[in-house]
């Protein structure tokens, strides 16, 4: 799955369109190189989020297509905020 879809889908960011800009400006980083959008993810591999001064970094747990808001956290594994 593409990292834009992926961050939309997991809800750690709203929209995709936002997902899609912030791997373009290079703020989205998966297993320490930056990512584009087109990028694919894979269980096991692990994003790292800048916003503005903070930093995020998650732990891919299962890629899906569609996931409930309720079920969205369960994608994935919070390392550091």
């Amino acid at each position: 799955m593409r990292i834009d879809k992926y961050l939309k889908v997991s809800r750690l960011i709203k929209r995709r369109s936002l997902a899609n800009e912030a791997c373009k400006q290079g703020r989205i980083k998966v297993n320490d190189k930056v990512a584009k959008p087109g990028t694919d993810i894979e269980v096991g591999d692990i994003i790292e989020i800048q916003f503005g001064n903070t930093t995020t970094r998650a732990k891919v747990i299962s890629v899906a297509e569609h996931v409930l808001k309720a079920d969205s956290k369960e994608m994935y594994e919070i390392l550091s905020n």
